[in-house]
């Protein structure tokens, strides 16, 4: 099953005027009930920007239409700026001067070249040339620009859309203070397995989720307008699928089914297009043996006749380059065809594109028809941007934190943490931290580390800015008549134990230990792939010494993927999942320990129990030998031996997707459906919003108020091709009081019930139905209905 899509609308006259320019049926659609496929972004298809790409387009010369198809960073080499560049060929291994081809309007855009006065540099020189088409400054802006909130993986734990778009909006609105005006995020790449370090980026393991965190990105980045001084173009990665690489080894290869592609992988690319996307950016990875830079069936049959995506496509970084080393390609000028043939536009700093195509285009192997689609779409793009009236950096350029955004930023942090444990084991909660403790003792490298509170991609990296947890958990002790007793303990990937006696002595002192342990910023992110998912050096030492002297342990864990803390679950009495938070850090940790904020969050990632599990997921296939679980109606008593399990460990997660506990307690009751039967024919078509209404009451059960997450699960049986256990299909965030009860009402549609079968097709079939609601993806409340013919 997938998320629930909405087609934007658009006067008449816009759509009669973008079906002459895109056209098509989705595919898998039911035949007679879907209808042509609009322009994704309608302004985008605006009559008035077609008009003038016209005009403009007419008056280009051919160096000029390539030059807006490549890229290059400041100093004008192949994968230069920094980058590596790999597998480079001699033939394209030149350096360019990147203001001379500005000049000569013989370049496109530009990539993290930032700055008020860097962009205007570039910009005034583009402007000069003969038809003055204004450069598109691109950049990494991943989580925040000057003022930074969690990275995105925490972000999604917040499962708050509206915040996600809010701190979306203000991340554009400082950048484009400095010249930026399109985004390389969001990133919307479904990860189940935590070795891969890009897991960081995203919204997680399920689709329902990450499509409602790509909509909101992209309404944040964007806008209502793009042509807003405030708004940016977003670029959608990595299309596609580049999350399931093999292995979670970056950069690999990734090889599935069309109907897990679709139902799993596609459908959080596919939200953020039809929330009027501008952009997408080619993955590195090949799908099916085809690189994604050089796959028409990703980039044209569905992005663009399925799905009407009417903006256009970067590569990701050398990734047309990288055609050679995939061996789709034995020299530059196939690997430009290829790319640019797939639907490919834009060229990110590989020198192929402006080397080739003239070749290609002299020799008939390209034709000028496919040059002028790629140009146009970047025109367009640009037009609706405004940049033709509005080049330059907007306002007073943003260089350090802004005080006024602090206060967004910390919420979201406060609401990204998970509880994931506290108490149990035969020990007591010890959060939240109350007035008898008059001594804390804060231990482990993360505790004092501005350069690693803001994870990989942390925008200006400017640590100044950060607070920290000691320098926030010492105002707040000293604010109480405490004392905060610090010590380093260890480094993040050390093996020296110089520091262990130090620490010990800390702890014993204190009334309660807070250590501060986990992953550096750089070992998660691109290139931060891990075969062990342990805590890095030597910090599982330390944590077992310093729970060894007997005083009450809180762990935080800093990292941008799952960790396996299985000794901590059956060792340290709470734990709580804080990602990499930000700017913010120290203090939105402190307001969350002390209580003064409850934690609401809720994992997006399953924890494993060892990393043998991974790839791990919630929503897992039943298998004809399924072991012994609820969702399953495994018969008791049967032979355990002969089912699907590991010898060794369980199959569950240790902390399972939508996990969170809170200072208080949530109970549930009373599920209802609207009708347990509804007629194939009403739920089959793509256009039913409402077929069935669930209805669910949540309690406070606790002595205080909460924030719980409501989680909605669907599972279907006795369809044609095999269903997950379980698939979230709707989630809400409500608060309540103390003792409060609320009724919450889910309503499921075509999108919610529908799969994609063995043809490709989405569809509703005549089957049986559970739904449960609850605080999980363990949730245990369920009611059923049945679809029938």
């Amino acid at each position: 099953m997938r998320s629930s899509f909405r087609r934007l609308s658009c006067p008449r006259a816009l759509c009669l005027a973008v079906s002459l320019v895109l056209s098509g049926v989705a595919s898998g659609a039911l035949a007679g009930t879907a209808p042509m496929v609009p322009a994704a972004n309608a302004q985008l298809a605006s009559p008035q920007i077609e008009q003038k790409v016209d005009a403009l387009l007419a008056r280009m010369t051919l160096a000029e239409k390539i030059g807006q198809l490549v890229q290059y960073g400041s100093d004008g080499a192949p994968g230069g700026d920094g980058g590596e560049t790999v597998g480079a060929n001699p033939e394209t291994r030149t350096h360019v001067d990147p203001l001379a081809l500005a000049r000569k309007g013989e370049l496109g855009s530009m990539l993290n070249v930032v700055g008020a006065d860097r962009t205007r540099r570039f910009q005034e020189a583009a402007l000069r040339s003969r038809l003055g088409i204004p450069l598109l400054f691109g950049a990494d802006i991943i989580h925040g620009y000057r003022t930074i909130y969690p990275v995105p993986l925490g972000l999604s734990a917040t499962w708050d859309p509206a915040l996600v778009e809010d701190v979306s909006r203000m991340s554009a609105s400082e950048a484009t203070t400095g010249g930026v005006k399109w985004f390389y995020s969001p990133m919307v790449d479904i990860s189940r397995d935590a070795r891969w370090g890009r897991s960081t980026e995203g919204a997680g393991e399920d689709a329902y989720l990450g499509a409602a965190m790509a909509r909101a990105y992209i309404r944040g980045y964007q806008g209502k307008d793009l042509a807003d001084p405030e708004s940016v173009a977003a670029s959608v990665k990595h299309f596609a699928a580049y999350g399931a690489a093999e292995a979670g080894r970056e950069y690999n290869t990734t090889d599935m089914s069309d109907i897990r592609l679709r139902q799993v992988y596609l459908p959080p690319y596919r939200a953020a297009v039809e929330a009027g996307a501008a952009t997408m950016m080619s993955a590195f990875n090949a799908l099916n043996g085809v690189p994604a830079t050089a796959n028409t069936y990703l980039m044209t049959d569905i992005l663009r006749k399925e799905w009407g995506f009417n903006g256009f496509v970067v590569s990701d970084y050398t990734a047309v380059m990288e055609l050679t080393n995939h061996g789709v390609a034995l020299d530059p000028a196939t690997a430009t065809r290829k790319a640019l043939q797939a639907g490919v536009e834009v060229d990110m700093m590989s020198h192929y594109y402006d080397t080739q195509i003239p070749r290609l285009l002299a020799e008939g192997q390209l034709s000028m028809a496919t040059v002028d689609e790629a140009v146009r779409r970047v025109l367009r793009v640009k037009f609706a941007l405004g940049l033709f009236e509005n080049p330059y950096a907007r306002g007073t350029e943003v260089n350090d934190a802004v005080e006024a955004h602090r206060p967004l930023v910390r919420r979201a942090a406060e609401e990204s943490f998970v509880l994931l444990k506290n108490g149990g084991n035969g020990s007591p909660p010890v959060l939240p931290l109350d007035a008898r403790v008059k001594k804390l003792a804060l231990i482990g490298p993360l505790a004092d580390a501005p350069g690693e509170m803001q994870g990989a991609w942390g925008g200006a990296q400017h640590f100044p800015d950060v607070v920290t947890l000691r320098r926030s958990l010492d105002a707040r002790m000293k604010a109480r008549g405490g004392e905060l007793v610090y010590a380093e303990g260890t480094d993040v990937e050390t093996t020296s134990e110089a520091g262990f006696d130090e620490a010990k002595r800390a702890a014993a002192g204190a009334d309660v230990v807070v250590m501060a342990l986990g992953e550096s910023s750089r070992m998660s992110g691109e290139a931060g792939s891990r075969a062990h998912l342990d805590l890095p050096g030597n910090q599982q030492k330390l944590l077992e010494d310093i729970v060894a002297t007997g005083k009450p342990v809180v762990l935080l864990v800093f990292s941008g993927r799952p960790l396996v803390l299985d000794w901590a679950d059956r060792h340290v009495p709470s734990i709580m999942a804080v990602w990499f938070p930000g700017t913010e850090a120290g203090n939105a940790v402190a307001n969350v320990l002390f209580g003064d904020v409850a934690p609401s969050g809720k994992l997006t990632m399953s924890f494993p129990r060892a990393v043998g599990q991974e790839p791990l997921y919630y929503n897992q296939f039943p298998t004809g030998r399924p072991p012994g679980d609820a969702d399953l109606g495994t018969p008791p008593g049967r032979d355990t031996t002969f089912i699907s399990r590991y010898i060794d460990a369980p199959n569950d997660a240790l902390y399972p997707f939508g996990h969170g506990l809170s200072y208080t307690t949530f109970g549930y009751s009373d599920v209802q459906v609207s009708r347990t039967r509804v007629p194939l024919a009403e739920a089959n078509d793509a256009r039913a919003k409402n077929v069935v209404t669930v209805t669910a009451t949540v309690r406070n059960t606790g002595k205080r108020a909460g924030t719980e997450v409501v989680q909605l699960y669907v599972r279907n049986l006795g369809a044609s091709v095999e269903q997950p256990v379980r698939s979230l299909q709707g989630f809400q965030r409500i608060a309540l009081k103390a003792g409060e009860s609320r009724r919450v009402t889910f309503q499921l549609g075509f999108p919610e019930l529908s799969f994609w079968n063995a043809k490709s097709e989405e569809v509703v079939e005549p089957t049986r139905y559970t739904v449960w609601v609850g605080g999980s993806s363990k949730a245990d409340q369920a009611a059923d209905f049945e679809i029938a013919r």
